[in-house]
């Protein structure tokens, strides 16, 4: 009997206590997409619906054994990277890609809560520019990350253009600048696929909830979940977008926690 296959992603990733964002949204979204989901925590955050109240690092050697117990015995077909939070955890998960010759990588820089509340140490972002963004199949910034890890404005589409164009030449295939933050009842967020030398232009209506906790997860954990699902790389992020609208539409419904709540990532089941 020909024995079945997952399709495997792989998210590296802080951990959310109330499971809206990080490691948790990861594993739910991998789930809801048909794919099976693995993880490796890089720190512990005590949060909740209204901010991240503290964040407890996890030591880069154990991030690294917890690499190597994954990967020295199942291969992802791709790797989600979320929040990382320190140099030496970004060094140490760069070291572990090369050494498991991980090719197809999602990158959500993240920098920062929805709250506001810091993510990533000062000095680990150069050390993310240096060392992952090269390996990187997509990286996924929203204005703010796609500012600071351009070194330039990014306040509308040209700018957004701009800093596709700087981040893809520090190696990155595939740059989605997600434009959440634009003002407007429309969203506009721009992909710019280096080898093709080509941007696109995905649209949508804002949709008006305060239940919107975990959405960048969710985008770039959707997408990661289309490419090892076979998908091209604007194929999966157009399919992507679509899954987090549903989610955010059902979410909208719920009430949840004092703050922002988060996306119903299973709406397609119940």
């Amino acid at each position: 009997m020909i024995k079945k296959k997952y399709n495997i992603v792989l998210t590296i990733a802080g951990s959310d206590s109330i499971a809206g964002a990080g490691i948790q949204a990861d594993l739910k979204t991998f789930s809801a997409l048909g794919c099976y989901g693995m993880s490796v925590v890089t720190a512990l955050t005590a949060q909740n619906t209204r901010g991240v109240v503290s964040v407890h690092p996890v030591p880069p050697d154990f991030v690294g054994d917890q690499l190597d117990a994954v990967l020295s015995d199942i291969e992802p077909g791709v790797v989600k990277i979320g929040m990382l939070y320190s140099a030496g955890v970004i060094q140490t998960v760069a070291e572990k890609l090369i050494k498991y010759s991980i090719t197809k990588v999602v990158l959500d820089p993240v920098m920062a809560s929805q709250s506001g509340d810091k993510l990533l140490e000062d000095e680990a972002l150069n050390t993310m520019k240096e060392l992952l963004l090269p390996r990187a199949a997509i990286v996924t910034p929203n204005l703010p990350e796609a500012s600071v890890l351009a070194n330039q404005p990014v306040d509308n589409l040209e700018d957004m253009r701009q800093a596709a164009l700087r981040l893809a030449s520090f190696g990155a295939t595939g740059v989605l600048i997600k434009g959440g933050h634009l003002k407007g009842d429309d969203i506009k967020d721009l992909l710019y696929i280096s080898p093709e030398d080509r941007f696109i232009v995905f649209e949508a209506k804002r949709i008006e909830t305060k239940n919107n906790h975990g959405t960048g997860c969710t985008l770039s954990a959707a997408t990661a979940s289309f490419l090892a699902r076979g998908h091209g790389l604007e194929d999966s992020v157009g399919l992507a977008r679509k899954y987090l609208e549903g989610a955010i539409r059902a979410g909208a419904g719920y009430e949840i926690g004092r703050g922002r709540g988060p996306l119903h990532h299973f709406f397609g089941l119940w």
